[in-house]
């Protein structure tokens, strides 16, 4: 009986540990690499050794679907991201809790832009700062000097040597995208993405396909969130990166799902980002994000940016995240339907054009010049104005993101996306036929 009763005894006890394990399970949903995600798992758990984290990787716009997926029977504690319009996105579906959270030396504001959601549905945790990186090493093999606005990457001299991810992929590509749409305004915008995608070697699956992509050299210049060419450089790759003058200055942000299985933990690991030890860790080499807390320059390396002494980062786009929540689909698939989708009719495009400049650079033949403005035309030329793209009716067709352009949508999303791309495919067909015309005058 005696041996029974411990063994009982062992078995609840057992039992309770157990349980006491899976109460303090908290479960990440983030789009974050394991590059970034793994040491602050690790110091967090070193920090709080009664808290497992369980890491799900999946892209943001991924992230945001199964949060909205699984509401019903909710099993995830933590969503954790970079793109506000993300959270704004679930925080109007109702599934991110309101929490309190102790953030002692975090400043309400990042340069103009609040810190947190008024309302206490998600936190930023880092700074983050949309730009260029370039791999030193192509650019001096192909005689190319660093890009360090949004306008030289236009550039004819540049044609082939870009890489970006998709707005419909990435999260924080989307935020790029809508920067230089609220940046330059709605039309200047999109003509300034067509004529820098017409320079694309390619459009990526992933965001951090982009990186990996300057570091190797399959591309020279890459668009990307800041720390991926921050971390990049710190881990010895022959890179730079550059902010230009339209970018964001933006929290990347962290929230606790709405009925979270373990909120209490969930919110210790949402404080902990926050300490002077978890703001710490985003310097490691392999993260290297802004920091959030001033203090923690300090222990920055040298050269590292510092938002809250140089205020030119950001400060020419009072970035809009309501706007960019309320359009966010939409603006997805404009861009891949004038962008991604035909990538190779707008290179062919954008590339007579730049041959036909070429050609007449300082001449002065009236016909020649006509025809490449029209070319120009063609290409800048947009399915929808602003206006209707802030429609919310219209805005609402948009509810579902491609991963390829065969997928299927919904019937009216899948009629306004035939439309545009018959009107882009012949505009970009006519501008190749006008800037061919020119190139041979």
């Amino acid at each position: 009986m005696k041996r029974t009763f411990r063994t009982s005894v062992a078995a609840l006890a057992l039992s309770s540990a157990s349980a006491a394990f899976a109460a303090d399970k908290v479960v990440v949903v983030t789009s974050f690499p394991n590059s970034m995600t793994g040491p602050i798992e690790a110091a967090f758990e070193a920090a709080n050794p009664g808290i497992d984290l369980e890491i799900l990787n999946k892209k943001t716009s991924a992230g945001v679907k199964y949060i909205q997926e699984i509401s019903d029977a909710n099993t995830a504690d933590i969503f954790w991201a970079s793109a506000p319009d993300a959270f704004e996105v679930l925080k109007g579906d109702g599934l991110l809790a309101s929490v309190e959270i102790n953030s002692d030396g975090i400043p309400e504001k990042i340069g103009a832009y609040p810190m947190n959601d008024p309302d206490g549905k998600y936190y930023g945790f880092a700074a983050a700062g949309y730009g260029i990186m370039w791999n030193e090493r192509y650019l001096k093999a192909k005689k190319l000097e660093p890009a360090k606005n949004w306008a030289e990457l236009k550039d004819a001299a540049y044609h082939g040597h870009v890489g970006m991810s998709a707005p419909s992929r990435s999260g924080t590509t989307h935020l790029t995208v809508e920067t230089v749409l609220q940046g330059e305004g709605w039309d200047k915008g999109w003509a300034e993405w067509k004529w820098i995608g017409g320079n694309f070697s390619t459009v990526t699956e992933r965001s951090f396909g982009v990186p990996d992509g300057v570091n190797t050299g399959n591309f020279g210049l890459g668009i990307v969130i800041d720390f991926f060419g921050f971390s990049s450089k710190a881990s010895g790759f022959p890179v730079d990166f550059a902010y230009p003058e339209v970018t964001a200055l933006v929290p990347a942000n962290i929230a606790v799902v709405n009925n979270a299985p373990n909120e209490a933990a969930a919110k210790t690991f949402v404080e902990y980002l926050l300490t002077p030890a978890g703001q710490e860790v985003l310097l490691d080499p392999a993260i290297m994000r802004l920091p959030i807390n001033p203090a923690t320059y300090a222990s920055a390396p040298e050269g590292f940016p510092n938002p809250f002494e140089d205020g030119s980062i950001g400060a020419a786009v009072k970035f809009d995240v309501a706007k960019s929540g309320a359009r966010y689909n939409l603006v997805n698939s404009m861009f891949d339907v004038m962008i991604t989708y035909r990538l190779d009719d707008l290179r062919a495009a954008v590339g007579a054009v730049q041959a036909a400049e070429a050609k007449h650079a300082g001449g002065d033949n009236a016909e020649a010049k006509a025809l490449i403005a029209e070319a120009r035309a063609l290409i800048d030329a947009n399915p929808i104005d602003e206006a209707t793209s802030m429609d919310a009716e219209f805005a609402g067709i948009f509810t579902k993101k491609r991963k390829k352009a065969t997928d299927t949508v919904g019937e009216r999303q899948a009629e306004v996306e035939q439309r545009w791309d018959a009107m882009v495919v012949e505009n970009y067909r006519k501008a190749k036929e006008l800037a061919d015309k020119a190139a041979a005058l």
